[in-house]
């Protein structure tokens, strides 16, 4: 039982530590505006790079599957609830697949 201890306490400081560090080392260091701004939209872009395959894979076919997307993403730029997102992307892929 305390090996198993040792061993979550030892992934947890290996976890833990290469994300302090640069933390601590580069916090007064100011990026180029250029940097900063392709920063700010890597988690988006990381977030579409790993919805996107499920969003193809989703239905029988890929016809509905983008229509039902691109609903979703229409609803999304409208400034929509998420709820409504989802459901419109949902009713999309519905509408689609019954025609």
């Amino acid at each position: 039982m305390i090996s198993l201890f040792l061993l979550v306490l030892a992934m947890a400081v290996v976890t833990y530590v290469p994300r302090l560090v640069p933390l601590l080392w580069l916090k007064d260091v100011a990026l180029p505006p250029l940097l900063k701004r392709f920063l700010l939209f890597t988690p988006y872009a990381v977030l579409a790079s790993l919805i996107f395959p499920g969003i193809l894979t989703a239905t029988h076919t890929v016809s509905s599957a983008l229509i039902g997307g691109a609903v979703a993403v229409l609803l999304a730029m409208l400034r929509m609830n998420l709820v409504f997102v989802v459901l419109g992307g949902i009713a999309g892929v519905y509408v689609l697949e019954v025609l």
